[in-house]
């Protein structure tokens, strides 16, 4: 194995750049071939310092707004040539006397090779493109002294001359004046970038030592390595060093670094997917949700198989990298009020326990493209940059949840491309810089697309067919998109228009919850004639096309409406029951005939009521 390749081409260019901006992953630790055909890992000073040594450099003279100047290594032969090249120096100079150590080092008087080091270069501007007196002074300086700099020829395996490099080390290339490095030939950018796989394949077998292990003789710790690091995609070397650290303080062995890895990315050591009742809970699912989501059991049934692969974590197991991706993802497509939402909802219950784990994001209010910003966060340098993103905070407040994203259909297309790398990699980068992992939450898309081309009294197939028909028409002719319907794959769920069989139940289900809201806030009891039973019933199911929402809306317009406004004219006490014994329709207008009286066995008849508890008399 080689040096890496930001430094073999800043070795190679020594003799014709002055100074380099090495931007990116500065913080990492880095392969770095230890002779005899050992490998190490090393820091980016460390790096640099064995990389530049060979050449003839005798020092690193290491500055940063903090510290100030030190030189590398700390020994007495580094000492006296920094101090043969700078005189004597200020240990905490200003950028005025930092442009006298500069100007010393690149246009030396001494024929001494050594290399100025900046670090924190990002933290001397307060602001790139709005310079203070003395920032700007300083900076031009650096700008001519870039061009002014005079190589050096010193003895030994390099004998030709080159210059003494000023290294700056920053954060982004946008955080040193453009003007400085622009059009400027004696500045080489250089970007670092993070490790590749083959990077942390061999890391990974480096710290296998940690454990005892020797991937080189045994292949299943060579294969334990090799899922580590699949596992670390988009982490750096230095954090691959950190969750080993944290596997032996754990007492993880080589085989349990992924959950390592899960606990490093997510900070969070309670997993709900690991707890052991989970697989119970989703079977008892089986039985509980087609209860709650009536008249559904296709989409029911897909739903629970893609959730039992989320809880084996099969999610995504065909693929070469899988183990980063989200649990499950679910898309949700059918026309309005079938209960898209409500099995949203059945499904956070039984995975997390609570309704209210579940995180909505209405996309329709993401119909322009700088709305995108909520989700993540605004750029740096916009207003608001600090606070991040509605949902890069909650996932990183809480990895194990829900995301259900409501009508997609209606997000800006530029918003939608942030989902490609959710789906595919589990992660997203804020406007912060923070990397989000989404590695442990169910993402749903719900979506109306299609609704418009089917009717009720279809079959099921059909109208599965017509759906996703539309749905691959907008994703790919509208949007121009397809990439991200592939990534959603087979995981697009049609729901099915409410039958007269699930109507009838769910207007059971919303009549019982208005007689129980009654109860609960006056103390009395509702009970409803079965003529009147009837008629409502009749009025609510009459329109299916509108799903379970359309039976509340109509029950709002046919019943409480009503019942409101009867009660509003009657003081109500404590205790009474409340029958309603008649309806009547005017046009748009219903009429209830209600009467009053104590709740007591006495007032019961022989004709069938609903009460609040959903019994009947």
């Amino acid at each position: 194995m080689g040096w890496p390749p930001f430094i073999r081409e800043l070795d190679a260019t020594l003799s014709v750049h002055s100074q380099y901006v090495l931007s990116g992953n500065l913080y990492d630790s880095f392969l770095f071939p230890n002779g005899g055909g050992e490998i190490a890992l090393l820091p980016l000073r460390e790096l640099l310092w064995e990389a530049l040594q060979p050449s003839g450099i005798s020092c690193l003279v290491i500055y940063d707004p903090v510290d100030g100047l030190r030189v590398h290594p700390d020994d007495e032969d580094a000492a006296a040539a920094a101090t043969k090249l700078l005189g004597k120096w200020d240990a905490k100079p200003s950028l005025e006397g930092l442009t006298k150590h500069l100007a010393a080092l690149a246009r030396p008087t001494e024929q001494v090779r050594a290399a100025f080091v900046i670090e924190g270069a990002s933290r001397i501007a307060s602001s790139p493109t709005d310079l203070q007196p003395a920032e700007r002074d300083f900076f031009r300086f650096c700008e001519k002294l870039a061009r002014t700099a005079r190589p050096v020829r010193v003895p030994g395996i390099r004998p030709k001359p080159f210059y003494n490099p000023i290294i700056w080390l920053a954060e982004r290339p946008g955080d040193l004046p453009p003007w400085l490095v622009t059009g400027n030939d004696a500045i080489r950018e250089i970007v670092l970038p993070r490790p590749h796989l083959g990077d942390r394949q061999q890391t990974a077998r480096l710290l296998a030592r940690a454990f005892a292990a020797d991937p080189s003789a045994d292949h299943a710790a060579a294969d334990a390595c090799d899922a580590f690091a699949e596992q670390a995609d988009g982490l750096t070397l230095q954090s691959m060093i950190e969750i080993t650290r944290l596997a032996k303080e754990q007492n993880v062995d080589l085989y349990g670094l992924p959950d390592a890895v899960r606990t490093y990315k997510l900070g969070v050591l309670d997993n709900p997917w690991s707890r052991g009742h989970l697989r119970k809970r989703v079977l008892d699912g089986e039985r509980r949700v087609p209860e709650r989501v009536l008249g559904q059991p296709q989409a029911v049934t897909k739903t629970l198989d893609i959730l039992k692969r989320a809880v084996l974590g099969l999610s995504g197991a065909q693929a070469t990298k899988s183990g980063s991706r989200p649990r499950g993802v679910l898309f949700f497509a059918g026309p309005t009020g079938t209960g898209k939402t409500e099995l949203a909802k059945a499904i956070t219950s039984l995975v997390f326990g609570d309704d209210s784990a579940y995180l909505r994001f209405d996309m329709s209010e993401f119909s322009a493209e700088q709305a995108g910003d909520r989700l993540i966060g605004s750029p740096p340098g916009y207003v608001g940059h600090e606070a991040g993103g509605e949902l890069t905070n909650a996932v990183r407040e809480d990895p194990f949840r829900v995301i259900l994203f409501d009508e997609i259909e209606k997000a800006h297309p530029r918003i939608l491309d942030k989902f490609l790398q959710i789906l595919e990699d589990g992660r997203l980068t804020d406007g912060r810089g923070h990397t989000v992992h989404f590695s442990e939450s169910i993402l749903i898309f719900t979506s109306n697309l299609g609704s418009s081309k089917v009717i009720p009294g279809l079959g099921y197939a059909e109208i599965e067919h017509r759906i996703k028909a539309a749905i691959s028409d907008h994703f790919t002719s509208v949007l121009n998109r397809p990439e991200l319907l592939n990534r959603l794959g087979d995981n697009v769920i049609v729901f099915n228009f409410v039958a007269a069989e699930a109507a009838s139940k769910i207007f059971d289900l919303q009549l019982e919850n208005i007689c129980r809201r009654v109860t609960e806030e006056h103390r009395v009891s509702l009970a409803v004639k079965s003529e009147v039973l009837g008629t409502l019933r009749e009025w609510c199911t009459a329109e299916l096309d509108k799903g379970g929402r359309g039976i509340g809306m109509a029950l709002e317009a046919h019943f409480v409406n009503p019942l409101a406004r009867a009660l509003f004219e009657r003081e109500l006490a404590p205790g009474e029951k409340v029958t309603v014994t008649g309806i009547k329709r005017a046009g748009s207008i219903v009429e209830l005939d209600v009467t009053t009286g104590p709740d007591t066995p006495e007032t019961a008849d022989t004709d069938k009521t609903l009460d609040a508890a959903g019994s009947t008399e």
